[in-house]
């Protein structure tokens, strides 16, 4: 048994024309079968836009709540028949006609708001997530619910989409985590809305919002240098010293926050006489190893084997001081470390990419090239540029008659 699919359709007849109406008719579709449904609801062809939104009229809004409304209304009666187990078009017309001549249920609106549909549909998707995508979703909520510009179902047009964007833009986000963080729950909700039948458009659908999602870890890393600055400052309290050493331990294994928590010393295992660990990542519940390098193992050591692990928030708080006494001017958070860690394996490391995307616990080396990839390019321009350079001197010394090039490897040149 399927489910049953609703949609608005205009001028099914293809009857309508530049100065003649068209009817807007409901579509049922249910077991490969379709059910019409008159709404009542007549258009021009330059007033009505797909999948469902009366545009160009003066009535445009009133005519668009006669066409939210019956939707509501038949997705009700839907829903109301299948949970008895059983659907029937004859009964679903016969159910619609009487509450439209039921006076009473004139310009009925759906009673629950647009925000407290996200509220439900917040706890559904959270079900059997990670607790850092669970907090995802719960931050959304308490930041949507307190810019409060979208609150009802008739709220959700283009424009307001734009101003929550603006809004988010206000306070110096950039693309990805727009979208990522803000847009994507948005839209996710939006969706869930539209199969319900309380909205007949998704604004997103003809929106253009940045996502830069090729550049989502971009930027959010230390360099050599910044990483060396931070690992030898010399903390004036315990607390940041701790903050350090975990920093660097972080960074040495690649690992997340969530995963950096749930860290289990006892779970190290002896492979060719090194310890190597294995975990389940709590965000995507993939499986990572990595080999514990030298200084993350003395840290670990230093700790006897349990890590000073503060909250997310105090780490990360700790860690802007950190990076201040260091002369970083970034605006450092712990998963900054990850990305670091990342970087230096790939670039400074030359590591494979099967080998990193298996100590990040990516799913596929795809992830991994998506977000290192320009960092490997400017891997390739420096040693190139090196080459190059080193190649001019080779020459410039030959001409001198200092070396002959033909005694020469081209793999000198890298060491």
């Amino acid at each position: 048994m399927g489910t049953p699919i609703l949609r608005f359709v205009f001028d099914r007849k293809k009857r309508a024309s530049r100065v003649k109406e068209g009817s807007v008719e409901l579509c049922i579709t249910y077991n490969r079968k379709q059910h019409w449904l008159t709404t009542g609801v007549r258009l021009l062809p330059k007033q009505w836009r797909e999948p469902g939104q009366v545009v160009n009229r003066l009535d445009a809004f009133e005519q668009q709540r006669t066409l939210d409304t019956f939707m509501v209304q038949a997705r009700q009666i839907v829903n109301d028949m299948m949970a008895n187990g059983e659907l029937d078009m004859n009964g679903v017309t016969r159910l619609l006609k009487r509450r439209q001549n039921d006076k009473s249920s004139e310009n009925v609106v759906p009673e629950q708001t647009f925000i407290s549909f996200c509220e439900e549909r917040a706890e559904v998707r959270k079900y059997g997530r990670s607790d850092d995508s669970q907090e995802r979703y719960d931050r959304f909520m308490r930041w949507f619910k307190e810019w409060g510009q979208i609150v009802d179902f008739k709220d959700i047009t283009d424009l307001n989409v734009l101003k929550m964007d603006k809004a988010l833009a206000a306070k110096g986000m950039k693309n990805y985590s727009k979208w990522q963080n803000y847009h994507r729950f948005l839209n996710s909700f939006i969706i869930d809305a539209r199969e319900a039948g309380f909205v007949s458009r998704n604004p997103y659908k003809w929106l253009n919002i940045p996502k830069d999602k090729s550049s989502g870890g971009l930027g959010k890393y230390l360099t050599p240098d910044e990483f060396r600055q931070i690992a030898s400052v010399d903390p004036p309290t315990l607390e940041l010293e701790r903050v350090r050493d975990v920093f660097v331990f972080q960074t040495y294994t690649c690992m997340s926050y969530v995963d950096l928590a749930a860290f289990d010393a006892k779970k190290l295992k002896l492979v060719n006489g090194r310890k190597v660990y294995t975990g389940m990542r709590g965000k995507t519940k993939q499986e990572f190893t990595f080999l514990l390098l030298k200084p993350a193992e003395k840290i670990l050591e230093k700790y006897d084997g349990v890590l000073p692990i503060s909250s997310n928030s105090d780490y990360n708080d700790n860690l802007k001081v950190l990076a201040m006494m260091a002369n970083i001017k970034k605006p450092v958070s712990s998963h900054w470390a990850r990305h670091t860690g990342a970087t230096l394996l790939l670039n400074e490391g030359g590591m494979d990419m099967e080998v990193v995307a298996k100590v990040l616990g990516h799913s596929s080396t795809r992830i991994t090239r998506q977000v290192y990839a320009k960092l490997l390019d400017e891997t390739v321009v420096d040693a190139m540029s090196a080459f190059e350079l080193n190649t001019e001197m080779v020459k410039s010394s030959e001409e001198r008659g200092d070396i002959d090039l033909c005694d020469v490897e081209i793999g000198d040149f890298w060491e």
